[in-house]
């Protein structure tokens, strides 16, 4: 009776990286930081890889600075590493700060709006 080898390996090719749909809105202005685009239908990691948590919107606002933002002016966007004063947030067209704010963990499907209320004058 012949004998069979069983040899088993261990698979290294790369499995794509979890993501999450998500819809965001640029109004009030801001939409000129984000290539005068309003609307961005966007893939965001599942998980922020500075923490190996689930994304946060804290995440997201880093992730749209460095990937989607296209004017320099980043501090019309964001002071101290947190969205600016002056600008709302909707989570889902509920405000940010019932949702935890920066530290609520973004999910499938989510909406979430940006809106300033910052004008000259």
């Amino acid at each position: 009776m012949a004998q069979t080898a069983v040899i088993t390996t261990k698979d290294t090719t790369p499995k794509e990286e979890s993501t999450i749909l998500l819809t965001i809105h640029f109004t009030g202005g801001l939409e000129m930081l984000f290539a005068n685009q309003r609307i961005h239908t966007i893939k965001l990691p599942a998980v922020d890889p500075s923490t190996s948590q689930p994304s946060t919107v804290a995440y997201l606002v880093r992730y749209l600075c460095d990937k989607l933002m296209t004017d320099q002016r980043k501090e019309l966007f964001v002071l101290d590493g947190s969205v600016r004063p002056g600008i709302l947030v909707l989570i889902n067209d509920a405000d940010w700060e019932l949702e935890g704010e920066a530290e609520y963990q973004v999910k499938e499907g989510d909406e979430i709006v940006f809106v300033s209320t910052l004008h000259g004058g």
